[in-house]
């Protein structure tokens, strides 16, 4: 029987793990305002890069300003009389109790002012941090509360890539492993650094999620993107391949056909990581095994068969 085959070698192989990730902004947030009001200005342009620490609106601090100049009043006129107390108390015209009781209106009265300053400084929102504010949902003079949504604002320059492994390849994983992606708008391959891991494993599924670190000062990737991830595993330099064509599934895992003394023989082999299409044999065969590619289906123990080599 005429079958093709070829001469086993050892080879490099790079033992891949092939996951699917989720890209993520390195930070986000929904821009909201902390006190309610009409909006005074808006200082920012939809789809714009701001500053840390730069103004993005300004909510009307009018009655705000009116109650601290009211309050302001009433702490000195408190301060006035603690003063004044503290005078009278130095001189036994009043008592202890009487006194306290002066010195609790002032200090009243200044909690209360720096309340109100407090309040008029969460009239001026500013961003947290550097990046990209999106589309806005106010305009000038709306009325805005805590629960208004006013625009997200997204970090960009660097990327989360979450994804989780199976639980057998637990033990190979460490903080700063590379790895790269690819997502699915663009087969362009990217690089990034595995920096946190959960602790444990995920008993729903039996899997590891962990994150890792992408640059993106070019600004080519966004959050939310679907990506392939190529998780390196492990080099092995003196591996041995064989074409998956070549590999015959048995109720105890998988046999191969290699040709001795012009007869086809039978060989139980023990498989580990594949590409596309070759697979790794772990036992069963060694360098310099003939295997058979073709026609195996077709082969017995002990067949006849006539080697065509193919590289």
């Amino acid at each position: 029987m005429s079958v093709e085959g070829r001469v086993l070698k050892a080879e490099k192989f790079a033992d891949n793990l092939t996951l699917s990730g989720t890209l993520e902004a390195n930070e986000e947030i929904e821009v909201r305002s902390e006190i309610s009001g009409i909006v005074e200005s808006i200082n920012f342009e939809e789809g714009a890069m701001v500053s840390k620490g730069q103004v993005l609106f300004r909510v009307n601090d009018i009655e705000l300003r009116a109650q601290l100049s009211k309050v302001k009043t009433a702490q000195q006129l408190a301060s006035e009389n603690q003063r004044r107390a503290k005078l009278l108390l130095e001189k036994q015209a009043i008592s202890q109790e009487e006194f306290e009781v002066s010195n609790a209106d002032f200090e009243s009265a200044r909690a209360e002012s720096q309340l109100i300053e407090a309040q008029l400084s969460k009239t001026t929102v500013r961003a947290p941090f550097s990046g990209t504010i999106g589309l806005r949902s106010i305009s000038k003079g709306t009325y805005v509360t805590p629960a208004t949504p006013i625009a997200n604002l997204v970090n960009t320059s660097q990327l989360k890539l979450t994804f989780a492994i199976p639980e057998k390849y637990v033990s190979r994983m460490k903080v700063g492993s590379p790895l790269t992606f690819t997502t699915s708008n663009s087969k362009e391959e990217h690089a990034a650094k595995i920096y946190a891991l959960e602790p444990q494993v995920d008993i729903a599924t039996r899997t590891l999620k962990m994150r890792a670190m992408a640059e993106n000062k070019d600004g080519k990737l966004y959050p939310g993107t679907f990506a392939n991830v190529t998780l390196p595993l492990e080099t092995v330099n003196d591996a041995l391949l064989v074409p998956t064509e070549a590999l015959i599934p048995i109720q105890n895992g998988k046999k191969i056909f290699v040709s001795q003394g012009g007869k086809a023989k039978e060989v139980v082999v023990e498989t580990g990581a594949r590409t596309d299409s070759m697979v790794r044999v772990l036992k069963g065969i060694k360098a310099g095994d003939t295997i058979l590619t073709s026609g195996v289906m077709s082969l017995k123990n002990g067949t006849p068969v006539k080697v065509k080599f193919k590289n």
